[in-house]
């Protein structure tokens, strides 16, 4: 299924049934009185999180979405029928904009979490409400409200504990293949990844942690370079990051900073509040052609310059995969790297 993580559509309640106008027509009364009914309420339109959805993809050919129109009353002050609502499900981790005024509507951040978007049209009264002393025939009856168009944008941050982000190739799909249940597409070329991938990663019997593949970021995609400007966005969520630098095709300690510094730069640009103090697990990639003492220099290099913990890893052999596993849930739910 194609990964949509956006859309614009247009939702509208139903209409309100009209009152009814109408009078008492029995044999032997000859003067029966007003027994309109009243026009029923329309169909609301709400959207609810679903946690079995996690893509956009079912609103790309449908662009329009109605409640019911509620029903006119009848004769015998019968009543319409109350317009069916419409429910939109979508993805945990939906965001909904008034597409017009950019104004957030409601954060669908949890799986069942409902909101009404649309409230259906109030129904109208029927001539029998009229009805007074002095007014014994009334011939009139109240019309139904019309219900609510609205134009929205839906727009998805995935939500997940913990986010791979590196330059294309760094190696974060083959990570997630080899941690949890997901199976990306993995190849030696750039761009790979063309959407993200989730991927539930046990820890023990009891516990467990979602990670998230983030496709390749490039230099300068803040500003829209590249594929995975786009999916900036899904890794506001995650409570820590696992940066991945591949070692595989440099030739000096430099080389590795400078990648990373890349992507770090880019977080930075993109939203430096939301990142500059998220929790930030470094790992050096494809590293089973090295000797050990190139990694320790590689590893030593990294962590003088930036006064952190750098991890080698190496999802071919499994060394220290556990233990990164064991950081990640650690790390999960922390806010900031002083913690």
């Amino acid at each position: 299924m194609k990964f949509i993580d956006e859309v614009v559509i247009q939702v509208a309640s139903g209409d309100g049934g009209n009152g009814k106008v109408s009078f008492r027509r029995e044999k032997f009364v000859p003067y029966g009185g007003p027994d309109g009914g009243n026009g029923a309420t329309g169909g609301s339109v709400f959207i609810e999180g679903d946690e079995n959805i996690n893509t956009l993809v079912n609103f790309r050919g449908r662009k329009f979405y109605k409640g019911e129109d509620g029903e006119s009353g009848g004769k015998s002050q019968m009543d319409g029928a109350t317009g069916l609502d419409f429910i939109l499900r979508v993805p945990v981790g939906t965001l909904i904009f008034d597409s017009e005024t950019n104004i957030l509507i409601a954060d669908i951040n949890e799986h069942g979490h409902k909101h009404e978007l649309a409230k259906g049209g109030r129904g109208g009264l029927g001539n029998t409400y009229y009805k007074t002393a002095t007014n014994q025939a009334p011939r009139k009856a109240q019309q139904g409200e019309p219900g609510v168009t609205l134009d929205i944008r839906l727009e998805l941050k995935l939500i997940a504990d913990i986010a791979l982000v590196g330059l294309p190739n760094a190696g974060k799909s083959t990570l997630i293949s080899s941690i949890s249940n997901s199976r990306p597409k993995i190849a030696d070329y750039p761009f790979t990844t063309l959407e993200p991938n989730l991927g539930v990663v046990k820890i023990d019997d009891e516990n467990s942690i979602v990670v998230a593949d983030i496709p390749g970021l490039i230099e300068d995609a803040s500003e829209g370079k590249g594929l995975g400007h786009q999916f900036l966005k899904h890794i506001e969520r995650t409570s820590a990051l696992v940066h991945l630098v591949d070692c595989s095709m440099l030739i000096s300690p430099e080389e590795a900073m400078n990648d990373y510094a890349i992507i770090r730069h880019e977080l930075l640009k993109y939203d430096h509040d939301q990142f500059y103090n998220k929790p930030e697990i470094i790992c050096l990639t494809k590293i089973d052609a090295m000797q050990e003492e190139e990694i320790e220099e590689y590893r030593a290099f990294m962590e003088d310059r930036l006064q952190k913990k750098v991890l080698p890893i190496s999802s071919v052999s499994g060394l220290n995969i556990d233990i990164l596993k064991r950081i990640m849930f650690k790390t999960k739910g922390q806010k900031t790297n002083n913690e």
